[in-house]
């Protein structure tokens, strides 16, 4: 397998640590190759997403489900029932699991439930109004009266 170092881009970019640390995180993660719980991910609309993971044996109390800052972790540990039953076969994982999602900026978790053993969390991107494209209206005659406001701040007078 290839490695990448990133040092050099450490040494020549500025404000793309998270990126960095992303990439290198993948690059580790995929040596490990762990597969399970196998998930999907999919895009449901222009701003939302679902992740659907194969939970098959775990139920809603054996699952946590913790967003922080830009990582969705997602936890299974079986409890423990305590019964007499002689497993004879045991063919259905039931092993505990760690499972990390890097989410981009602005996007959350706003649902989730577990079906047929099927875990579905659903996400959004909500965009705060200040980031959202906005319509500059171009209207006549406006220019001057800027203009003067800003020479008279310039000059130190309050502007009217």
């Amino acid at each position: 397998m290839t490695t990448f170092d990133f040092a050099p881009l450490f040494r020549s970019t500025v404000g793309f640590d998270r990126m960095m640390r992303l990439l290198e995180d993948t690059r580790r993660l995929g040596e490990a190759g762990n597969g399970y719980p196998p998930y999907n991910i999919e895009k449901t609309g222009d701003d939302a997403y679902r992740i659907t993971l194969a939970v098959a044996g775990f139920g809603e109390d054996d699952l946590t489900i913790e967003a922080r800052e830009n990582t969705l972790v997602v936890e299974g540990q079986k409890k423990e029932t305590g019964g007499t039953v002689s497993v004879l076969y045991r063919g259905i994982a039931g092993r505990g699991f760690r499972r990390q999602f890097q989410l981009a900026d602005h996007v959350k978790a706003v649902d989730a439930h577990l079906d047929n053993g099927m875990l579905v969390i659903d996400l959004v991107r909500e965009l705060p109004e200040e980031m959202k494209p906005r319509r500059i209206p171009v209207t006549k005659g406006k220019a001057a009266s800027i203009a003067g406001k800003t020479e008279t701040l310039v000059e130190g007078e309050k502007a009217a």
